[in-house]
């Protein structure tokens, strides 16, 4: 593994060993605290981000090495009109490896042709985030046992949602998965997931409302309406509280059910299911720096 740029770069096998670190992380993070000593993680963030960037940076500050880089475009030579090839090519000269976020889809890729150190998607626009789906993937092992037999609901922006699209591409591996996708018709997922789906014979289902599936999920995967992602403002505010997620709703929901959600939130679940044991959002937060420790060591060939 040299980058990763898609979830289907790295094999189910790659995949667990992964997780297996992480949860050896989790379990011994003395014996991790000076593995990157003298190693720089670049991250180069011309996106906004909390989360992905914050655990990057505490991934390789944990792990002992240290950070460098910025979080919006504007604060680095892109506003000048430095092209992605040579704002990574130069930054490969200062840093070990780059985790990188960025508004079109491919730019990653084309970063990693470039950069002469391995290169992190980190997100790029609607297409892909491979460290947000290993992080739901630990996250759902966790709290499952397991990634196999399970029937997850997404619930949502179906459609623009990165992070729906990398970890449906990833359950496509594992036994006995079955898929219910929840969305208004405008936002349903897009028709080359279904076609993968079909053609790989994974059984899936759609619905308009989370209330008719609730009784029958093993997790359910809520996202926010992304506003940055509409052209009409008013096509967002006419659909962005389609799905509120609150006590209520999760009355008929197995006792065992996980509720994620890869954050932020706007209002699509209440402040009153954060009680509530069956939510592991947060837990997916701390989750997130463990995997992508895990990710840095393997890709650094770190020992």
């Amino acid at each position: 593994m040299k980058n990763l740029i898609d979830i289907l770069d790295i094999t189910t096998e790659e995949i667990d060993a992964l997780i297996d670190t992480a949860n050896d992380i989790i379990e011994n993070p003395g014996k991790y605290n000076e593995k990157c000593r003298h190693k720089k993680l670049a991250t180069l963030f011309f996106e906004p981000s909390t989360r992905t960037r914050l655990s990057f940076e505490a991934a390789m500050l944990d792990l002992g090495g240290s950070v460098l880089g910025f979080s919006e475009s504007n604060s680095s030579s892109a506003s000048k009109g430095e092209s992605v090839s040579d704002t990574v090519r130069t930054v490969g000269c200062y840093a070990d490896i780059i985790a990188m976020r960025h508004p079109k889809e491919g730019a990653p890729l084309a970063a990693s042709f470039s950069a002469g150190v391995p290169v992190i998607n980190a997100g790029d626009g609607g297409h892909n985030h491979p460290t947000q789906t290993l992080t739901d993937l630990l996250t759902i092992k966790r709290e499952c046992g397991r990634l196999s037999d399970i029937k997850i609901g997404f619930c949502g922006d179906l459609k623009f949602g990165r992070t729906v699209h990398s970890l449906i591409m990833a359950l496509t591996r594992y036994e006995n998965v079955e898929i219910v996708l929840i969305s208004p018709e405008e936002l349903c997922i897009p028709q080359y997931l279904k076609d993968i789906l079909r053609s790989q014979n994974i059984k899936f289902t759609e619905t308009r409302t989370m209330e008719s599936v609730m009784s029958e999920l093993d997790i359910l995967y809520m996202t926010r309406v992304q506003r940055e992602r509409f052209f009409n403002e008013a096509d967002y505010i006419r659909l962005r509280d389609t799905y509120i997620l609150t006590p209520e709703k999760l009355e008929d929901a197995k006792k065992t059910l996980c509720i994620m959600h890869p954050l932020p939130r706007v209002n699509e679940i209440s402040t009153e299911v954060d009680v509530d044991p069956r939510a592991c959002y947060f837990k997916q937060v701390k989750n997130g720096k463990f995997i992508r420790m895990a990710l840095i060591l393997k890709l650094l060939e770190v020992k």
